[in-house]
């Protein structure tokens, strides 16, 4: 094992340590009638939603990656719109998935990526179906984002 592996490491275990300890004190410090949170919060249509397009979105770049190391230009500003999705519909499921407060104004900022994905994607959906199953994950979160926006 080296100095690299260990630091990798141990910076997992503190993660790990701290995502416990966050974990127990929001269950200490919760509220009694949000004891059943655990079976769908407020925006779980919209944490289902964004997880979708997360994963679908990861198959997605890895083929656009795919293809622009094949040489394909036209797929570098699919790889970008998908990428710039992927982190914030990350941060919209883990958000959601809390019924965060925050879930509104960042639902905002994700209803416009997942829109500029899925023009992106629309682009060679025909062509290629991880752009086609993005496009309609993106789709559908974008609907979802709207809902939690309450447009």
């Amino acid at each position: 094992m080296d100095r690299r592996d260990a630091l990798f490491g141990t910076g997992l275990l503190a993660l790990s340590a701290l995502a416990t300890i966050e974990r127990v004190s929001a269950q200490e410090t919760a509220p009694a009638e949000t004891s059943h949170m655990h079976h769908g919060g407020h925006y779980q249509a919209l944490a289902d939603s964004a997880g979708v397009c997360v994963s679908k979105g990861q198959a997605c770049v890895s083929h656009c990656i795919h293809l622009l190391g094949s040489g394909n230009q036209d797929m570098a500003a699919c790889a970008t719109s998908v990428s710039q999705m992927l982190s914030l519909c990350t941060a919209v499921q883990q958000l959601a998935n809390q019924n965060s407060p925050h879930v509104p104004a960042l639902a905002r900022i994700a209803l416009d990526a997942c829109s500029d994905c899925a023009s992106e994607c629309s682009k060679h959906a025909d062509q290629h179906e991880p752009c086609k199953a993005c496009m309609e994950s993106c789709r559908a979160c974008a609907k979802e984002c709207r809902a939690a926006m309450g447009t």
